[in-house]
Formats: structure tokens, C-alpha cells, sequence
């Protein structure tokens, strides 16, 4: 008989979370059920006993896949089996990542997979808050070294009060939406969108989700108790020479110091300086020497060259590149570099540039989400690419990874928002970095602003963003905050928090944090200088274009929309859509229509005026409803020894009487040359209440010939009376 062990934390409004492990894949290193509602999430985590020689990192791979089975669903696709992540699982994997990599021990090398599937759902709850929890739990009852355990919750503002862990349906109505992972004492990760908030109220959100984070990692720790994984397993992944240490450190040290106080703005130069240094302490020993010393040697000098630049920082106040704690890089712009897109632009800050362009598309051009708990469309896309020549590696570019899709994510909520919701393009951004030395995704949402408005599309305001930067030291009470960071100070920093914002208020954020111990004293510091900045860059932005242009480039397709009844959707449609396509053929325009709110909503979609008014005319024709006494012009369908029938709206054919063809007397129709297919101007004379037949004439168009004399009226006979009335 299975005993599993079960921890349960009760959530502010009543909705529980289950722990439970020692029931399910018992041979991986930990395993837990996470259960909220009919939610529930399977984490494991296995790692290896030994790291690989040679590796000097931490080789963590986090995975999260939903199956569609948990939501009833045949997956998509010729062989309706899941495929490759998509992007939102690749998304939720990088929130669990960045939460978790920072806790495992410095010296840890072996290689540790977190695997997190979703095995049931029932579309209230949303699982990517719940996948940090699962994961840390799993860890939690292993005996992998791990300095957590973390949780993650989404916090919502919904009616100006916070919400944690909201439903699908609930963050629906949210003006704040942002993730956050933390320990017991220390938040470690940030991300989110919302809808121009101050940075007072973001940090309030974080401390409201620090909060609630607390009950999971006490709930953890208990679980930890009970499993008995308190105590980890040991290991041994580095071997170290304290005597070559203190050496590389002792003969580098200062002249490390120096190039970091040299103020080189050219990142390549500055490196250039910094390996010289190392190579020439190498210089001493023989290749035999080096062959055993060379790695050692390499891994103390990045220790050096990492305290060299802190502190220079925290004693002089000197960045790398010269510049002043708060100081922004010289920032170019410019749009309309290139002819061919709908919009571009370029944006430099110091050595990152951004080359992004706009493309303006129709409902057809829109990406079609088929997630398991996600379906729908989008009309507004952001696609962020980083080529290795843009650091100046010498390799070949692959496919889009991880990282490029998660900074175009932030890129795209960040400027998503300034969108109006009834714009009917479907809009394509596209960030490509040319260069690269810090907060590319930032360089992304300067230069997307402004391609957006050299296409002319009219966003409710400009948006800027700013990546801030911490050097802070154990046990020290000094610190200093970086605005708009470098690489290296990313790399050697303790804090990477990207801010975007209009000048009313933030955006978007994703903040990662490297040490324990951050204080909202600090962040609330971060904040405001980044505020600063982004003011700064926007002033940039808008010296470039103030305002979006006021129309499209002329090579830019032009979109008319209308609404009708919906009662014509089908009519407009036709049968096997026939009419619709016969209208696209004949008038070269594209027409999406689609029912909206319980009406018919039409987008006409052209390359010039011309085709949009011709679409436009056919389509008022189809929904027109005639109206006794206006004249149309018709083609003839039938020709009939009494008159022709003659289609005068699309899909409403009359009856143009031979009487009514003619002020003269016609003994047959052929007089008059009419033949099918020939185009005639009618009058809607009468439609019979009973029927619904229409009478046309044509006639009463023409002029009346002199001398016209009507034709008496015969009086009607009078009706003989029935047998039975007599």
C-alpha cells in the first residue's frame, strides 16, 4: 500500500494547493503532484552524480510541456501528437529557470533536468504561476544541493485590489499582471505587463506576492522535513589550488583595476586590455604547465577582473566605459532607413543597435494560437532576432532560441498596450540586432516605438525602456545602482531589471536577481532611477518623430472596415463563400468579415482606393434593402415573353414588366434589343406586401415622347354572382 506524503497551503480566498510526492515517478531524484482545483502539475528533477570534466558552470535545463489530453484535446498537426515547445511553454520554462539557477551552490557542476508537465486542466486555474512551486518542491524532497526552497505566484491589481494567483477569467479585467519568484527572505525574480502603473504600485504587488510566497517555501520546508532531504548530498565538482588563486590575484590584481578605471567605451578594446593581463601571467609557466594550469588559471582571473570592476564602482564610482552611475550611452536614431518596409527604424545606445522594421498585414496575416488552454488569434506580433555577428562571434546563426524568444516577449508586452484595440491591421514588428553590449530588448522597444510610428500607425504614446544594473557586496552596506548596463556589468552585476514605460507610467518589467539580501529600499532606488532614464530616452526618441505619421507609406495596403447586420453575414459570404470570392476576383481587394458582438464586422483590405470603393460598393449593394422609388442600376437574368427579370441588388432579381420597358407600345420584348447579361437602370416601382415580389420599370426613366396620350383605363366587368350567392 502507497503512503504518500501530503502538504496542503491554503490560498487567501479559499482555493487549497496540494504537495504530494511518494506516490508517482519514484525513480528520479524527487518527484511532486501539484494539485489546485482540477489543475495539476507533475515536476521531477533528476540530476547526475558527477559533473563533466572541464565544466565551470551551472549545466541546469528546465522543461514545461502541457499535454493536451489534460484539457480533453487532440493536438494539432498530421500526426496529433505534441511537437516542438511552444512559445508560451519556452516562456513559462525561462520563469522557472531564472528562479531557480541562482540558488544551486557556485562549486555545483553536474548536470540537473527539471521536467514539469501538465496532466490535468480545467481551464480556470492557470498553470504557469504553479510551475515554479512544483519544480522547487521536487527539488525540495531530492538530495540535490539547492539553496531554495523558491515559489512563484502571479499577482494581479483587478478593481485596484490584488489578487494572487488569479483564473483565467479574473485577469481578463486586470490593469496589472506580473510574476514573481522569490525564497522565504528574498524575492529573485520579476516579470510582468501592466497598464502604465507607477513604481510605487509595483512594488507594493511585489510585497503583496512575497507574502503569499512565504506559505509555499514554509509549506517545502516542512515537506522537507518529513521526506527527510534536509541534509544533501555531497560532491566534489572543482578542484582548486588556493597557492595558484592567490598568485593569479597577487600579480593581476592592479592591473586589472587599472583597464576597469581606464574608461575604454570600445568593448572589444577594454577586453583586449583585460586577456592581456591574463595571457601574460601564462607566460610563466611551459605548455606542458598550462595544459594542467590553463583552466584554474582562467576561472581565478575572471574572479579578479570581476572585483577589479565592482570595486571600482563602489570605491571611485567608475563604470567600465566612464560613465557615471546614472549616465545614459549616447543614443542615435533615425527612421525611414529602409524604403521597402511599412516602417523602420534604427536605434543606437552606445554599442547596441537595434534595426527593426513594421509590417502592416490584414486578418489573414494574423498568428493563430492553438495552445492546450490557449486558442484565439493575434493581431499584433514582435519578433526579436540576435545573429551572432552582432557580438562579433564567428559562428553560423541557428534557429530562434530561448533567449530570443523571450526578449521579443518582453519587447512585445511592453508595447503591446499603446496599440489601439480597434486598429485593423494586423501589425508585424521586427527587431534585428546589429550590434550588441547590454539590454538589447531594450534597444528593441526604442526602435519598435519608432518604426511604429514611421508607419503611421497611431499608438497612444511612445514608449522607452531602460535595463538597471546593482554592484552590491555580502556583508557590505554600500551599493551602487547602474542605469542602462553593459554586458559585463550583467555578467560581473547582481541584478538585471529591465523597465519599460510611457512617460504616465510602466509597461512591461522583468527583473533577475543574483544575490540574497535585496532590500525594497533598493529596489524602490532602481526604480526611480530608471524612471529617470526612460524619461531621458524618450526625449530622444521624440527629437527623432514626435508623433506617429498621419498616414501610411504609400506602398502600405489601406484597410476600410464596416458593420452590418448579421442577419447578411451569409449573404455577403454566399454559398461555398462564392460571392465573397467572386467580389476579391473582381475588384482585386481582400474582404475578411467575421461576427463580432452580434454584428457582421468587414475588412476591406486594398493596394489602392479604387479596388476598396469597388469592394465596398458590391458589399452596401448586398446589404442594401430596396426601397420603393430608388433607382438602380441592373443586369437582366431572363428574358420572358411578358418582360425580363432583372437582378438590380445582389441576390434580389424584379420583374421589369414589357409594359414598363418602353412609353411606346412593344408587342414583344426583342424590340427593345435587351438580351442577358446587358446592364439597365430601373425604378423600384412597388414590392408586394404578400409575395415580396418586386416591380421595376424602366421606363419612367426616359423622357415622355410629345403627344403621349395614356391609355384609358377599361373599367373591370363586374363579376357575375356565384350559383351559391344567388
Amino acid at each position: 500500500m502507497i503512503n504518500p506524503i501530503v502538504k496542503t497551503i491554503e490560498l487567501p480566498d479559499g482555493r487549497t494547493i496540494t504537495l504530494e510526492t511518494g506516490k508517482l515517478a519514484k525513480q528520479a531524484d524527487g518527484a511532486v503532484m501539484l494539485r489546485m482545483g482540477n489543475t495539476m502539475l507533475l515536476a521531477t528533477v533528476c540530476a547526475a552524480k558527477d559533473a563533466v570534466p572541464g565544466t565551470d558552470f551551472m549545466p541546469l535545463q528546465v522543461e514545461y510541456k502541457e499535454k493536451y489530453s489534460a484539457f480533453g484535446r487532440f493536438p494539432g498537426g498530421f500526426t496529433r501528437r505534441e511537437g516542438k515547445a511552444s512559445d508560451y511553454e519556452i516562456l513559462t520554462c525561462r520563469l522557472v529557470d531564472r528562479a531557480l539557477r541562482p540558488l544551486f551552490p557556485d562549486n555545483y557542476h553536474a548536470e540537473v533536468y527539471v521536467n514539469i508537465i501538465l496532466f490535468s486542466a480545467d481551464g480556470v486555474d492557470m498553470p504557469d504561476a504553479l510551475a515554479g512551486l512544483a519544480a522547487s518542491a521536487a527539488l525540495a524532497v531530492s538530495d540535490i544541493p539547492f539553496g531554495g526552497p523558491i515559489s512563484e505566484v502571479r499577482v494581479a491589481r483587478i478593481d485596484g485590489q490584488f489578487v494572487i494567483d488569479p483564473t483565467f477569467q479574473q485577469l481578463e479585467n486586470a490593469d496589472m499582471d506580473i510574476m514573481v519568484a522569490a525564497t522565504y527572505d528574498n524575492i529573485m525574480m520579476v516579470e510582468g505587463e501592466m497598464k502604465e502603473v507607477s513604481e510605487a504600485d509595483l512594488l507594493e504587488a511585489m510585497r503583496v506576492a512575497h507574502e503569499a510566497i512565504k506559505s509555499h517555501c514554509k509549506a517545502q520546508m516542512e515537506l522537507m522535513e518529513e521526506v527527510g532531504t534536509t541534509v544533501k548530498r555531497e560532491y566534489c565538482h572543482e578542484e582548486n589550488d588556493e597557492d595558484l588563486r592567490k598568485a593569479v590575484h597577487d600579480a593581476c590584481y592592479e592591473k586589472a583595476y587599472a583597464v576597469a578605471a581606464s574608461g575604454n567605451a570600445n568593448k572589444h578594446a577594454r577586453q583586449d586590455a583585460f586577456d592581456a593581463i591574463c595571457e601574460e601571467f601564462k607566460a610563466q609557466y611551459t605548455e606542458e604547465e598550462l595544459e594542467e594550469k590553463a583552466s584554474l588559471i582562467d576561472r581565478y582571473y575572471h574572479d579578479v577582473e570581476k572585483e577589479a570592476m565592482r570595486r571600482c564602482i563602489l570605491d571611485e564610482g567608475k563604470r567600465l566605459d566612464g560613465r557615471k552611475t546614472n549616465e545614459i550611452r549616447p543614443i542615435w536614431c533615425e527612421v525611414s532607413p529602409l524604403p521597402g518596409p511599412h516602417g523602420s527604424s534604427i536605434f543606437t545606445r552606445g554599442e547596441t543597435q537595434s534595426l527593426s522594421t513594421v509590417t502592416l498585414g490584414t486578418k489573414s496575416d494574423e498568428k493563430i494560437i492553438d495552445d492546450v488552454l490557449n486558442q484565439g488569434r493575434e493581431r499584433f506580433l514582435l519578433h526579436y532576432n540576435f545573429p551572432p555577428f552582432s557580438t562579433g562571434e564567428a559562428k553560423a546563426q541557428r534557429g530562434v532560441g530561448r533567449r530570443e524568444i523571450g526578449h521579443g516577449h518582453l519587447a512585445w508586452r511592453a508595447l503591446k498596450s499603446m496599440i489601439p484595440q480597434d486598429y485593423p491591421y494586423c501589425i508585424r514588428v521586427v527587431s534585428d540586432i546589429l550590434e550588441s553590449n547590454g539590454s538589447s530588448s531594450m534597444a528593441t522597444v526604442c526602435a519598435g516605438t519608432l518604426a511604429l510610428m514611421d508607419a503611421g500607425v497611431p499608438i497612444k504614446k511612445p514608449v522607452s525602456g531602460i535595463a538597471m544594473g546593482l554592484i552590491k557586496n555580502p556583508g557590505e552596506d554600500k551599493y551602487a545602482v547602474l542605469s542602462d548596463i553593459l554586458g559585463d556589468e550583467d555578467h560581473l552585476g547582481d541584478m538585471d531589471f529591465k523597465v519599460t514605460g510611457t512617460r504616465d507610467g510602466i509597461t512591461a518589467t522583468q527583473m533577475d536577481i543574483k544575490v540574497d539580501g535585496l532590500s525594497f529600499d533598493i529596489l524602490e532606488r532602481a526604480l526611480n532611477q530608471a524612471k529617470e532614464g526612460r524619461m531621458y530616452i524618450l526625449d530622444k526618441l521624440t527629437d527623432c518623430i514626435a508623433e506617429p505619421r498621419p498616414d501610411l507609406k504609400p506602398h502600405a495596403p489601406r484597410i476600410e472596415t464596416m458593420i452590418i447586420p448579421k442577419e447578411f453575414i451569409g449573404a455577403v459570404i454566399g454559398p461555398g463563400g462564392k460571392i465573397i470570392q467572386g467580389m476579391q476576383e473582381e475588384t482585386g481587394a481582400t474582404i475578411n468579415i467575421d461576427e463580432v458582438d452580434g454584428v457582421g464586422r468587414i475588412e476591406i483590405a486594398g493596394t489602392n482606393k479604387a479596388c476598396i470603393d469597388s469592394a465596398l460598393a458590391k458589399i452596401k449593394a448586398i446589404v442594401a434593402i430596396p426601397e420603393v422609388g430608388e433607382v438602380y442600376k441592373g443586369k437582366v437574368r431572363s428574358i420572358m415573353p411578358y418582360g425580363a427579370f432583372v437582378e438590380f441588388l445582389p441576390g434580389k432579381d424584379g420583374l421589369l414588366h414589357i409594359s414598363e420597358m418602353d412609353w411606346r407600345r412593344l408587342d414583344t420584348v426583342e424590340e427593345t434589343g435587351l438580351k442577358e447579361g446587358d446592364e439597365i437602370d430601373v425604378k423600384l416601382l412597388d414590392i408586394d406586401q404578400k409575395t415580396g415580389k418586386f416591380k421595376l420599370s424602366h421606363k419612367v426613366l426616359m423622357p415622355k415622347p410629345e403627344g403621349y396620350a395614356e391609355r384609358p383605363v377599361r373599367p373591370r366587368p363586374e363579376r357575375r354572382p356565384r350559383r351559391e350567392d344567388r
